[in-house]
Formats: C-alpha cells, sequence, structure tokens
C-alpha cells in the first residue's frame, strides 16, 4: 500500500464546461483511522453528471479547495472499529481521493453476488440502476406493453433504463443519443427499437419519425428542446420523469423548453422529478430485480473503464462530452490485471481528453 494519499480539489467555480484548470490533485500523508473508524483504499470511482451542477455556487454543492464526494468502492486495510475488517470491501461516499476514513455508518457492505463483477455496484447495482429503476417503476409506474422514450439513452443511466424496461415489459423503446454510432448502439446492442442523433434536426421531427404513433413515458434526462418534443408526442395520460437537465447544466442561460401547456390538461398528463437519495429504500428492491437477470445473462453491463485515479478528472470532462457509452467508472490500476470481462468501451482517459482540445 501506498504511504501517500491524492485527493481531487476543485480550485475555481466553471461558466460553461469546465476544464482541468479547475482541479488540482493535492499529495498527503495516509490518514491514520481514528478509534470508531477504518482506512479504506479506493479501488473503483463513479463520476456522474450531478458532480457538474455540484461545481457551480449551490447548497450543498462542492466547496472549493477540498476533497470532493462521489461513489466509491475500496477495500478496508487499517481498522479501529469493530464494524469493519481489514479487507471488507465497502461502498462509500468520500471518492475523488484514493484513500478515505469512514465510519461503520457512512459505508455500506457490498453483499457477494455470485457472478457480479465490482463495478457493477457502481452502475446498475449503484446509484445509476437505482435512478433508472426508481424512474421506472415509483415514478412512470410503468405497465407492460407502454412505449417510452428516453433521452441521453447512451448514457449511464439510459442504457440502464432500456435494459430495465426491457426486462419490465415494455413496447417500443426509442432514444436519444448524441452520434450515430451511439445511437445504431443502443438499437444492436442495448436492446431499443429506434434511436436518432439529436444534432440531425428539430427534436420534435426526429422523435415523430422513430415513433409515429406516440409515447406514453418519457424519461427525460437532458431537458430542453427534447423535453418540448417529448410533451407533443405523449398520449392521453402520459407521464414524463424528470431526471436530469444536462443540456443547461454547462449553460444556465439557456432558454427554457417552448411547449404547449394546454397539453398537460387536455392530455392528463403527469411531470414529476425525483432524488434517488430518496428512494435509498428501494435498494434492496433493486437487488432482487437485477441480480437474478445478471446471473442469468439477461441483464448486461453497459460500462466504459477508465484505469487509473490520476485520470478521474479527464474522464469526468469526457462524460460531459458524451464520450462514454454506459457508465463510465474509474478503476485502480491494480485492479486491473485481474480484471477481463470485457465492456463496451475501455480506454485510457487521455484520448477523451485530446479531443475536447
Amino acid at each position: 500500500m501506498n504511504e501517500t494519499a491524492l485527493t481531487v480539489h476543485q480550485t475555481a467555480r466553471p461558466h460553461g464546461f469546465p476544464t482541468p484548470e479547475h482541479f488540482t490533485f493535492v499529495e498527503s500523508t495516509l490518514p491514520a483511522p481514528a478509534p470508531g473508524s477504518a482506512l479504506v483504499e479506493n479501488l473503483y470511482w463513479s463520476v456522474d453528471p450531478y458532480h457538474r451542477e455540484m461545481m457551480d455556487d449551490v447548497p450543498g454543492g462542492f466547496a472549493l479547495d477540498a476533497p470532493l464526494e462521489g461513489r466509491t468502492i475500496g477495500r478496508v486495510v487499517a481498522s479501529r472499529t469493530p464494524g469493519l475488517a481489514e479487507g471488507d470491501l465497502v461502498f462509500h461516499r468520500q471518492g475523488w481521493r484514493t484513500h478515505a476514513v469512514v465510519t461503520p455508518e457512512e459505508i455500506r457492505r457490498l453483499p457477494p453476488f455470485d457472478g457480479v463483477p465490482l463495478t457493477a455496484y457502481l452502475s446498475v447495482l449503484g446509484g445509476t440502476g437505482l435512478t433508472a429503476y426508481v424512474g421506472l417503476t415509483r415514478i412512470a409506474r410503468l405497465r407492460e406493453g407502454e412505449d417510452l422514450f428516453v433521452s441521453a439513452a447512451a448514457g449511464g443511466v439510459g442504457t440502464a433504463t432500456g435494459r430495465f424496461a426491457r426486462l419490465l415489459g415494455a413496447g417500443r423503446l426509442v432514444g436519444s443519443a448524441g452520434s450515430q454510432a451511439k445511437a445504431e448502439h443502443l438499437v444492436r446492442k442495448v436492446g431499443y427499437d429506434a434511436a436518432f442523433d439529436y444534432h440531425d434536426g428539430p427534436a420534435a421531427d426526429l422523435l415523430r419519425k422513430v415513433a409515429p404513433d406516440g409515447i406514453d413515458v418519457f424519461v427525460d434526462n437532458v431537458g430542453g428542446e427534447q423535453l418540448a418534443a417529448a410533451m407533443g408526442s405523449l398520449r392521453e395520460f402520459g407521464r414524463i420523469v424528470r431526471i436530469g437537465t444536462i443540456s443547461q447544466y454547462n449553460d444556465p442561460a439557456a432558454p427554457p423548453p417552448r411547449f404547449d401547456y394546454a397539453d398537460i390538461v387536455e392530455k392528463s398528463i403527469r411531470m414529476e422529478g425525483f432524488l434517488v437519495s430518496n428512494h435509498r429504500d428501494v435498494q434492496e428492491e433493486l437487488y432482487e430485480f437485477a441480480v437474478p437477470h445478471l446471473q442469468s445473462g439477461r441483464l448486461t453491463l453497459d460500462e466504459t473503464v477508465v484505469d487509473g485515479f490520476e485520470h478521474i478528472v479527464d474522464a469526468f470532462l469526457g462524460m460531459l462530452r458524451g464520450h462514454n457509452t454506459g457508465k463510465i467508472i474509474v478503476r485502480d490500476r491494480t485492479q486491473a490485471a485481474s480484471w477481463s470481462r470485457p465492456t463496451h468501451a475501455v480506454r485510457d482517459a487521455r484520448t477523451s481528453h485530446a479531443r475536447d482540445n
């Protein structure tokens, strides 16, 4: 184990897209656990769209010149509490750092499901999958045979939503993505019936082409023009599940979507947003639903894995630019040698950063 620790700090508030200059890596001596706590060496890190929102000066956002937070899987390497033993694999939220001191109350032990890789606990079994599952079962209350449109369908939540919707008996499933290659991937690999590149024209026209008979549910990760297009395509008693507004994270001055508000009344449409943190009681239900499908092969992981903690900032910036397919996960290099299961895309995050400049 290294005798030093690295943490990532945010150094300034971005205006528009963040850059590497908004972050710095800080080296320190390895922290020692106090009585009642344990030292965890982190092995896998999640970078998520909500981190961009937390970079702004908002309530609960990232503090400047302080370690950032994020979902992480690590191994206990030193313990001064009977609640944690050396070697325990745990999930916690002190990410963006190589080591963290945690208490038993701050972690969740990972259940040892046979045949389920650790990365699944940050993707379909983690916050990403829980967001998709809650959106479909609690907010949309999806019924068998209903037709869905999912924006940002090639991202972590979008791919999980598509795969879960198929397992839940959805009817026609259509999505949007940021490139033709991603749209084709959604149809070939993820189970979507049709998908479009949202750059190809007005969203209303593109959606009408892939869903000419309308939709019952819209799972919205983007907002903006695609939200307006979905409003026009929803059938009577349609539902909109608001998960995120990534189209505005880097452009807060973007105009709000314009649509006919009378549709909400005339078609009895329901729009509801949610925070997955308010639905952690659904975690065990997600395990019960998804794990058997993972073990049988009916559910496949959609992940982009980046090797090396030193590339976590590049991975985050690449995710904001849409360079990932599925959930993006940063992996400690010690895990790469023993990890052979292929993902849809495994690359050095420096490739992504090069395309940003």
